[in-house]
Parts: C-alpha cells; sequence; structure tokens
C-alpha cells in the first residue's frame, strides 16, 4: 500500500500526461504562456502504463484520472487508457479535461475504457470565457460536454471556478444549467497554483460565498460526511434532489485529513499534494532500468513523508514552484 506517517492510504492516482494546454486559463498561467517541458524529459506512453501498473498491481491504486495540462493534447491518449483498462485489478479511469476536442475522442475514449470525465466550465457567457481562457472557444466546450453525455460518460461532472468581478455572479445560472442539462456540478475555490505566482487569498471567492449565493435560489441539503468518504467536495442535495452540487473548498474548507491521493507528473515526479514543495523522481530510476519492485519502493518511500496538511494557512507557506499545468489537476 501507499500509507503515509499519518495513516491516510492512496489509492486514487492522478497522471499528468502533458504540462501543455491550448487555452491561458487566467488563474493557471500567463496570457503569452509557459515554458514546456523538453520533449525527453515527458514520460513515453509505454513508461507511463508501466508506472500505473505499478500503482494499481503492486501498491493498491483503484482509481485512475488521467490530467494536464489539457490530456486530450496527448497523443497516446486512447492508447493509455486502452493499456490501463486491461490491468487487472482493472482501476476505474477518469479524465479531467477542458473539453476543446473531446466531441472528437469521446467515443474513442469510451471504447478504450474511460468510466468518467470531469469538465472545466467557468461560465456561460462567451465574453467571459474568452477573458477567462484568453481563447474563444467555448462552442467547443459545450460540444465537448454534450458528446460526452451522448457516448455514456453518466454522469458529465463540470468544474467552475469563481473570480471574483468576472463570473463570481454565475453560480445559480450555472447550476440551473447543469441540472437542466442531467449534468453534476462543482465549484472550486481559486487556489495558489497559477504560474504568475499572483493568487491573492482576499480576492478568492469562498466555498461560504458560493454557498450563500446558491441558497438564495435554491433549497440546499447537506448530505453527510459518511455519504462524502475521501471526496474532495462537500455535497447537497438541490431543492430536495436528485440533483446534486458540490463545493471543494480546498483552502477554506481543506479536507487532508481524509485525502487518498497520490500524483504522477508528466515527466515523472512523485508528488504527494498539491502544494508540495518537493517531488520524487521515478522517471531516472525507470529509464536506468529499475525493476517494478524496486519502482514501488521509492513510491512508498515518497508517499511516507507526506505532510498533514498542505500549509496554506501557514505564515510561511510558499506556493509550489510548478504551477497547476505543470503539476495536474
Amino acid at each position: 500500500m501507499l500509507i503515509d506517517r499519518y495513516g491516510r492510504i492512496a489509492t486514487d492516482l492522478r497522471v499528468s500526461l502533458t504540462d501543455r494546454c491550448n487555452l491561458r486559463c487566467a488563474y493557471c498561467m500567463p496570457a503569452d504562456g509557459l515554458d514546456w517541458l523538453p520533449g525527453p524529459d515527458v514520460l513515453t506512453d509505454a513508461e507511463v502504463v508501466r508506472l500505473v501498473g505499478v500503482a494499481v498491481e503492486r501498491l493498491g491504486v483503484r482509481e485512475v484520472r488521467f490530467t494536464g495540462g489539457e490530456p486530450l493534447l496527448r497523443r497516446g491518449l486512447v492508447g493509455i487508457v486502452a493499456a490501463c483498462a486491461a490491468l487487472r485489478p482493472r482501476p476505474e479511469l477518469s479524465l479531467t479535461t477542458n473539453a476543446v476536442g473531446l466531441a472528437t475522442l469521446a467515443g474513442a475514449l469510451v471504447e478504450a475504457g474511460l468510466d468518467r470525465v470531469n469538465i472545466s466550465l467557468d461560465t456561460l457567457h462567451p465574453d467571459r470565457f474568452a477573458a477567462i481562457a484568453r481563447r474563444r472557444r467555448l462552442t467547443d466546450v459545450l460540444e465537448g460536454i454534450e458528446a460526452a453525455a451522448r457516448v455514456g460518460l453518466h454522469p458529465v461532472k463540470i468544474n467552475a471556478v469563481l473570480l471574483r468581478g468576472i463570473n463570481d455572479d454565475e453560480a445559480p445560472g450555472l447550476l440551473r444549467w447543469a441540472i437542466e442539462h442531467g449534468h453534476e456540478l462543482r465549484f472550486i475555490e481559486q487556489m495558489p497554483l497559477d504560474g504568475q505566482h499572483s493568487w491573492n487569498r482576499s480576492e478568492m471567492v469562498t466555498a461560504d460565498e458560493i454557498l450563500q449565493s446558491l441558497e438564495d435560489e435554491f433549497e440546499l441539503t447537506p448530505l453527510g460526511a459518511a455519504q462524502r468518504g475521501s471526496a474532495p467536495a462537500e455535497t447537497w442535495l438541490v431543492d430536495g434532489g436528485p440533483a446534486r452540487v458540490g463545493v471543494i473548498g480546498s483552502v477554506s474548507r481543506p479536507f487532508c485529513s481524509a485525502c487518498d491521493r497520490t500524483r504522477l507528473t508528466a515527466d515523472g515526479q512523485i508528488r504527494t499534494c498539491l502544494f508540495a514543495r518537493e517531488e520524487s523522481d521515478l522517471r531516472l530510476p525507470l529509464r536506468a532500468g529499475a525493476s517494478d519492485g524496486e519502482l514501488a519502493r521509492l513510491w512508498q518511500v515518497a508517499m511516507a513523508g507526506k505532510q498533514a496538511g498542505h500549509g496554506i494557512d501557514e505564515p510561511g507557506f510558499l506556493q509550489p514552484a510548478r504551477p497547476m499545468s505543470a503539476i495536474g489537476g
């Protein structure tokens, strides 16, 4: 197992397949982008599958989520999904995406074995989308969402980040839209993971503010902690159900004590937390001929050093050097 010194067991693996993205969301990277990882540093498709296999077959990982950057930009994505679906025991496979290009790939991904999809959508207004993502791709995103639903990736989960002064009035409208289309909406607090390192807590729209704006128009009934488990989102029934809405209060309502995640970056580094400032290299030993058992032991050592929490509220907190696009969501 991947167990840390606080007794938490990591059964959920987040795999970043690329640090590249076709959007430039203001809370993630600068308008002119970032320096991408050099090609030779990025794990090959076979290396990704091998490390996922080590996690699943030797370390008890049961869920694998492919992230980026934007994972749809990874040319070998469908093949990677198919190879991971063939692992035994078979892990649950999901994808976090901005959905630009998903309309074309959704069917092939389902055939390969993809089980679920989480799609980022912060606004339903084209001009606001362009202001946030710095690209006019809202139509592509909506087409991708429709395609995901059409090929059976139910429930389609929608992730929304509210930015003060830009789209912070859209929570009720986004929820109405999600309910109308049968999607499950989750709001995520803006986190200090932007490439510009310009995050300011005072400008963050908090979980409490999001809930208040929703409660002005909907009746929300909280689901108990037992139903939440290790999931990052607190969940409420909307107007008695069955519709639900979630809020991930990573900053103001942290869930570190129940964290069950481990992370693999596109260049083969193990990260124990989104906000970790240290990484453990698996790429070098992998390419030097390490056995699966040796790679598993290195992974266990890395996870044993996981901190109790992300430390955002501590006076000496420093944002990690890598932005979200290079870590994986």
